[in-house]
Parts: structure tokens; sequence; C-alpha cells
């Protein structure tokens, strides 16, 4: 067990001890000395079942952020991530590879999501050859809302969460977020492109009521026998129930070089 993990079962201790799944960066602070972990704000980055704790995983909780730098513990792992689908052979496309001196100089996410972008794939995933209307493309940002949410009906109130948001898009008030990684993993944790999707739906609340939709764009990129392969999986939400995530389609790009 790694020092990350330690810190994580005894978080869930003290929380269990105490009777309220609840706690602070402060008490992961103080836990992280104890343990000699020297990075305490990765604790709780637990964005794949294989991060959990072996307490996490024999008790079955995982981690939720609240904002203000709170975290809870939420019984029922499976309902926090996801396992990401197989593609079908039938939805698997040979892609003429435009070349450009900065495609994948790195390996941010920002220059995958730029790069499924300019070679048209994103684009065509999607919207279709014709989008009806123009495509517009918004950079990665962080921004802070309080957002209210259900996991399996229990309610979450987080405040002043802060959101990481790769990138999006928008055409004719659909609007799709994304997240991207430079690795095919198996699952991921559903926050991960939840708290953004309820970002922009609390911003059609708020002061754009002309937001008519909002989706979400799973980007995957990894090479594979020397062919850039890009894996795209669209998903959508039911209101403000984590559990509801669904997919709509999928589809994988293998990006043909000249």
């Amino acid at each position: 067990m790694g020092k990350k993990q330690e810190v994580l079962d005894r978080l869930l201790a003290d929380c269990l001890a105490r009777g309220g799944m609840v706690f602070d960066n402060d008490k992961v602070k103080e836990i992280s000395r104890q343990v000699g972990f020297g990075n305490p704000f990765d604790v709780t980055k637990v964005d794949n079942r294989g991060v959990m704790s072996p307490e996490m995983h024999r008790r079955d909780y995982f981690l939720v952020h609240l904002g203000e730098g709170r975290h809870q513990f939420i019984k029922g792992a499976g309902l926090g991530f996801h396992d990401v689908e197989p593609i079908p052979p039938s939805a698997a496309v040979r892609w003429p590879y435009r070349q450009s001196v900065l495609n994948e100089i790195n390996t941010s996410e920002s220059n995958l999501l730029s790069v499924a972008s300019n070679q048209g794939v994103l684009g065509h995933f999607l919207y279709g050859d014709n989008p009806a209307g123009n495509v517009n493309v918004y950079c990665a940002h962080r921004t802070k809302k309080s957002l209210a949410y259900t996991v399996s009906g229990m309610q979450i109130r987080a405040v002043n969460l802060q959101v990481e948001i790769d990138m999006t898009s928008e055409v004719n008030g659909r609007v799709t977020v994304m997240e991207g990684k430079n690795k095919f993993p198996k699952e991921f944790a559903v926050y991960q492109i939840f708290a953004p999707y309820l970002y922009y739906r609390k911003i059609k609340e708020e002061v754009r009521p002309d937001i008519k939709k909002i989706d979400c764009c799973y980007v995957l990129r990894a090479e594979q026998d020397g062919v850039s392969v890009v894996r795209m999986y669209l998903y959508e939400f039911d209101g403000v129930e984590m559990t509801s995530i669904r997919l709509v389609k999928c589809a994988e790009y293998r990006l043909a070089k000249k």
C-alpha cells in the first residue's frame, strides 16, 4: 500500500469513528504529515478504482468533492465510476492525418483535444459532415460554482466547487464539454464530466436560458503500431442525478499518415 492509500485509509477510519463522512483539507494535511506523504493536495484525486485505498475497496466507499476544501465519502463505489465501453468494429474509421509541426508535441489534454479538433475528427464525431451552424470552440479553463445534485437519490451540495473544463464546443445552443486523456483507461470517475455538465446546467438556469442541450464528450488518444488512435465517447445525463450517465455513441479514428 502506498502512502497516499494509507492517508485515505486513515481518513475513512476517522470518518467512520466520528460517524460523519465529511472531512476537510486540514484533516488531510494532518494525516499526511503523520504518514509522511508529501503531497496532501493529491490525496483526494481518486479518478479510478485503482487509486482507491484497501479500506475504501473493502468498505465500498468513493469520494466526492464539496468545495471550499471539503470532501465526503459515499457508500457504493460502483456509483462513482463508469466502465469505458468497447468500440464495435463498425465504429472504427481510418482518417487521413494532416501534418502539422505542433501535432502531439506533448502529452497534455490541451494538445490532444487541439489535434482532435484540427484533424476534423472531433467535429465529424459530434456533428457529422455538415454541422447545423458554426462550431464555436472554447479553450480549457477553471471556474468555481455552487452545485446541487444527487447520487442514487442522496442529496449533495457543493459550495464554490472548482470545476476543470478541458474544452467546450457549441453549435446552435448545443453545448458539449470535453474531457481528454492521453491513454486508454478502462474506467473513469464520473465527476470528471459530471461537474462540467452541472456547471453549464447552472449557467443555463442563471444567465443563458438559450442553451438548448448539454452533453459530454470523453476523448482518448494512444499510439498503436505507430498510428495515432483517437477514441471518443458521447455521454448524456438525466437532470442532476450522477448515476444517470448513459452512452449516446462512440467511435474510433485511426489517424493514418500518408
